[in-house]
Parts: structure tokens; C-alpha cells; sequence
């Protein structure tokens, strides 16, 4: 295929993932990537059981799967925020990984699927092959394209570091923990079980920046954007038996459908729990973020 059609058919089929995913609510399913077609022909934006995605008539690799129980050694640096993505296993200049050696040439960008479960992926992209670390292996796999312009990839400064590092968990996992967050609430508001993916946040119980604010679905509600937002403003507290409540002088305010359906009807509402217990909300958790709420002030109290 020559470069410039591969390279306006990639940009084509980036932007359908992440329209996609988006509507969603951060993820695509399995189906949907083994259906896609392009100019009248199918095009699977995934293997059926490989873990990369060379594309007849490509020239380099158009994704790859990271997966946290797939058999390769697929791992992102603590230290850099790049993606050690292994060889593929058999020959080291076999097919799969002379195509992912190709896009370090070519600099075409790839896809990051991301499986958090079975038959659900969180795509990130565009992603790039930065390196090809054989001693280790693997590629060095990064989520700019401003890499592939550093020189040294292997030995970044400590600015460049701080830089990738911010990035993964920009692009990485925040994306990811969305999913897992909405996967679990079957994606639904917690509070309200409003059902559009778009519309809705995974919300952190202990912030983001706090010490215990992992991206794990136990520190997470999915809650659609109205909620999330009073939520973080201390306009709607959640209580450790699972109860919300609205804040005393919002709940006395009048001003409209939004604030009286959308806001003051919840107060007393039971939140919608995960089906496994191992996703529901940390009681724990939510005791520390209620102590700051109650503070502030709960109607009927």
C-alpha cells in the first residue's frame, strides 16, 4: 500500500475508534473492531487471536493489544512512562515485528487497545514506535509523537521524563480507569442510572493527587456529568452505607427542572452498585470523602 493512502486510511480508522469509544464511554467492543469496514471490504481493527495487528498491504503495525494477564511481557516504565512491548515470539525479524520495526521508520501511528476485561478494549492513539531495545526484546512504544525527535529515547532527561510520565496517566490511565469504572456499573450513573457512555465520568472517591486515590474501581463511581461535578464540589456527598445526599442550602434553593429533578430529588437515593463486590465503592473511602462533605453541610441534619 503506498504510504500516503495507508497513512490517510490509518488517520480514517484512528478517528472511528475514538468517535467510537466515546460514545461508549471510553471503551470499544471486540465486536465492533472485527467488523470494521473500509472501502467496501472488511478490515479488523484487531487479530482474531494475536495480540498485533499487521493488515495485509500495510506496511507497519496498525495496533497492538496490551493486556494485564496476556502472555507477553508488556510493561510500562515506572521511571520513563514509555511502553516495553515485547517481540512477538519466533523469529525476532519475523513479519509482526518487522512491521512494528517499520514504524519506527515510516513514524505512522498506531493503535494501544488496552483490554480490561474480555471482549472490551480502551484504545489509545495515536501511539508510536520509538526504539527497538533487542537486548530486551521489545519496542519502546510512546504516546507522542514528539519522541520520535528526542534523540536518545532510552537515556530522556529528567524534564523528558517528567513529561512521559504526566502523559501515561493522562492518556494511559485515566482512559483505563474510566473503563473499568464503567464496565463495572454497567455503564450507568451510580446515582441517577443514566445509561449514555458519553455522558458519563469514572469519578474518583479519593482524589486523583491524593495518596489513595488509585485508579481502581473500589476508589470509583460512574457518575454522569452533572453528578460528578456536585460530587467534586462537595454539592452532593455519598455516605458509607451508600446513601446520597444533597447539600442543606442547595436543597432549599429554587431554580428550575435541572436543579429540582437533576440535583434535590436525589437526596435519599441508594446508589446503583456494581454486580461484584469486588467493584463496589471502599466503605472506607467513602467515610473520608463524607467527613469533608458533612463539613460543609447535609440537608436534614
Amino acid at each position: 500500500m503506498e504510504t500516503a493512502v495507508e497513512s490517510a486510511l490509518r488517520q480514517q480508522i484512528i478517528a472511528w475508534v475514538l468517535a467510537r469509544a466515546e460514545a461508549n464511554g471510553g471503551y470499544v467492543h471486540r465486536y465492533d473492531l472485527l467488523s470494521y469496514r473500509a472501502d467496501g471490504r472488511d478490515l479488523p481493527l484487531i487479530d482474531y487471536s494475536r495480540g498485533i495487528r499487521n493488515p495485509q498491504g500495510f506496511g507497519s503495525t496498525l495496533a497492538i493489544v496490551q493486556s494485564a494477564h496476556g502472555p507477553y511481557d508488556d510493561v510500562e516504565d515506572p521511571d520513563d512512562g514509555l511502553l516495553h512491548y515485547a517481540y512477538r515470539t519466533g523469529d525476532p525479524d519475523g513479519g509482526d515485528n518487522r512491521k512494528l520495526r517499520n514504524a519506527i521508520a515510516t513514524g505512522m501511528p498506531l493503535i494501544l487497545f488496552r483490554k480490561e476485561q474480555p471482549n472490551y478494549y480502551t484504545p489509545i492513539a495515536p501511539v508510536y514506535v520509538v526504539d527497538d531495545v533487542a537486548e530486551e526484546r521489545a519496542f519502546l512504544i510512546a504516546l507522542d509523537e514528539s519522541f520520535r525527535y528526542m534523540g536518545d529515547v532510552r537515556h530522556l532527561s529528567a524534564p523528558q521524563k517528567a513529561y512521559a510520565l504526566r502523559l501515561a496517566k493522562q492518556r494511559l490511565h485515566q482512559p483505563a480507569f474510566r473503563t473499568r469504572v464503567l464496565l463495572a456499573y454497567e455503564t450507568r450513573c451510580a446515582i441517577c442510572t443514566l445509561k449514555h457512555g458519553s455522558l458519563l465520568d469514572a469519578a474518583h472517591i479519593a482524589p486523583d493527587a491524593s495518596e489513595r486515590g488509585i485508579p481502581t474501581t473500589p476508589n470509583g463511581l460512574a457518575l454522569c456529568k452533572i453528578h460528578h461535578a456536585a460530587f467534586d464540589q462537595n454539592l452532593l456527598g455519598i455516605s458509607p452505607d451508600y446513601v446520597v445526599h444533597v447539600d442543606r442550602d442547595l436543597m432549599a434553593e429554587v431554580d428550575g427542572p435541572m436543579l429540582k429533578h437533576g440535583l434535590q430529588e436525589m437526596q435519599g437515593r441508594r446508589l446503583t452498585l456494581p454486580g461484584e463486590v469486588k467493584d463496589r465503592p471502599d466503605r472506607e473511602l467513602l467515610a473520608l470523602r463524607w467527613e469533608g462533605f458533612a463539613g460543609v453541610g447535609v440537608a436534614g441534619r
